[in-house]
């Protein structure tokens, strides 16, 4: 079992930090040359880091377009914050002052994260014109991510294992050196779930996490007259014109 783990975990670390990188990559490398920022946008550089930090803390446009989603998506990306920020005990040798301030909110934010996804999932399934949209895989993906969050919160609550086994497993292997994860069912699967996300993670929708800082309508100064984009043709009739 800890062998499994241990090239599991490697190939899934592999595959998200590589598919992540070349997405992101390729994200860059995509251009964007007509303005078309939604209004009203900044007029400055500083002006657009602002807003993009607006939006990838307090989802600002999904607030004025959509309350109800807002809330359920806040719910669940505050928990998973808190959560993931909680996680990274397991790959220090001494917990951090931020790891431990959060230390007391575990529980309270895995039941956000879970219960978040449920509102979201149900949403899917409960509202007719969101239903008709829907794909497999968006049920899948949220299915995935419940079935994480339950899964952990029912080793907190539940079924307790042996968290320092588990740290000792994935600080030993950040060294390349194995050490005994503990026979617990329950954390097998956690950890099952948790690696099939990272392998799924660069080729699904949740890339929208690093696509939100490469969306044109966000990214750009509204500067349409001093930066006017013309294609090359249209460059050249100008040129003639002039």
């Amino acid at each position: 079992m800890t062998i499994f783990f241990a090239i599991l975990f490697m190939v899934a670390t592999l595959v998200m930090v590589v598919g992540l990188g070349l997405k992101i990559a390729q994200y860059a490398r995509t251009p964007a040359p007509l303005k078309i920022p939604t209004t009203p946008a900044p007029l400055t550089k500083p002006g657009v880091a602002f807003r993009l930090g607006r939006e990838a803390l307090m989802f600002e446009s999904l607030f004025k377009g959509n309350k109800p989603l807002w809330l359920f998506a806040m719910i669940f990306h505050l928990g998973l914050a808190v959560v993931l920020i909680r996680h990274v005990r397991y790959f220090e040798t001494s917990v951090g002052p931020l790891v431990a301030l959060v230390q007391p909110l575990a529980q309270p934010a895995g039941l956000a994260m879970v219960a978040g996804l449920l509102l979201l999932l149900a949403r899917r399934v409960v509202i007719e014109r969101i239903r008709y949209i829907t794909g497999k895989s968006d049920i899948l993906m949220l299915v995935l991510l419940i079935a994480i969050g339950a899964s952990g919160m029912a080793m907190k609550c539940l079924v307790h294992t042996d968290i320092v086994a588990v740290k000792a497993f994935f600080t030993g292997l950040m060294g390349f050196e194995l050490r005994p994860l503990p026979t617990d069912p329950l954390l097998a699967v956690h950890l099952l779930l948790v690696a099939a996300l990272m392998i799924i993670f660069p080729f699904s929708k949740l890339l929208h996490a690093p696509g939100l800082f490469f969306s044109p309508t966000r990214n750009q100064t509204d500067t349409p007259r001093e930066h006017r984009h013309l294609c090359d043709w249209a460059a050249k009739l100008e040129e003639k014109r002039s």
